[in-house]
């Protein structure tokens, strides 16, 4: 009879190996704790699977340019395929992971602008650039143009962010909210200043440890000069929040005819611990 469970465990071990929906035989547990042990293993395989695919990708979204990281989406697209367990990786993996990752925050950075934005004119155009799973254009009446490397959604436009196909001096509001991820960055603010109306609004959520000059972060006052120098007048830098910080800026009405050099500080890659 020992034999018979033994042979049987075996088949089981053999079988979860090629298919991930079929759990492995515990090797002490009770009828009781069987029983709730596949709905228990499962939903920590798929919460490990979301934030492993999250964290991969996430690191490199940091660590290159922009056209580098919608070559990465666009041309390898089963590139994230997790070894045995056989899944290719979608969109939605990392709007998933990302979903996981911030689900641990008090306040999400993306709500504060959404608050902001419906305290103005119904009439304004937003440019939401990195929109993510589009939550913005889904939370307002205006009218919005949700920009992302790639997208499953025919409402978000896939491109690189710092080659947008929007026309310049055409955009009310330029939304960055924790998108600004690639060693290029500077080359999506300089989009954002192509495609924004004298006077219109530049809105930048990002991580705070990344403003943190103590710990390889940016100045952000370096940081906020930078964009002022591009032709951004500051109106307001929100510290608020333990998690994030907002910076607020209005296009200049006159532009800048030459502008100089800008020395952009490099922005501290928000990269998560692996478990």
């Amino acid at each position: 009879m020992s034999e018979r469970n033994n042979k049987r465990k075996r088949q089981r071990n053999k079988r979860f190996k090629e298919d991930p929906q079929i759990l492995p035989s515990p090797s002490h547990s009770s009828k009781r704790s069987k029983l709730k042990e596949p709905s228990s293993f499962l939903d920590k395989m798929r919460a490990r699977l979301s934030g492993g695919h999250f964290r991969m990708i996430n690191e490199k979204l940091y660590t290159c340019t922009g056209e580098e990281a919608l070559d990465y989406f666009q041309g390898e697209p089963s590139l994230f395929n997790l070894l045995h367990l056989r899944l290719t990786f979608k969109t939605d993996k990392y709007h998933a992971g990302y979903k996981s990752q911030m689900s641990n925050w008090p306040e999400q950075p993306v709500n504060v602008i959404i608050k902001w934005l419906k305290k103005q004119s119904p009439s304004f155009v937003i440019a939401d650039f990195g929109c993510g799973e589009a939550l913005i254009a889904k939370s307002v009446k205006n009218k919005v143009f949700s920009l992302d490397l790639v997208s499953n959604d025919p409402n978000v436009i896939a491109c690189d962010m710092a080659n947008s196909p929007l026309v310049s001096s055409s955009i009310d509001v330029a939304v960055f909210c924790l998108s600004l991820m690639g060693t290029n960055y500077q080359s999506y603010l300089e989009e954002s200043y192509r495609v924004l109306k004298p006077g219109g609004y530049l809105l930048i959520a990002e991580v705070k440890s990344r403003f943190d000059p103590n710990n390889g972060g940016a100045d952000p006052e370096k940081f906020s000069n930078a964009i002022s120098e591009l032709g951004f007048k500051s109106v307001k830098q929100d510290f608020s929040n333990k998690m994030f910080i907002l910076f607020y800026f209005t296009k200049k009405e006159k532009q800048i005819s030459k502008k100089k050099e800008i020395e952009w500080p490099m922005l501290k890659p928000c990269l998560y611990k692996r478990r």
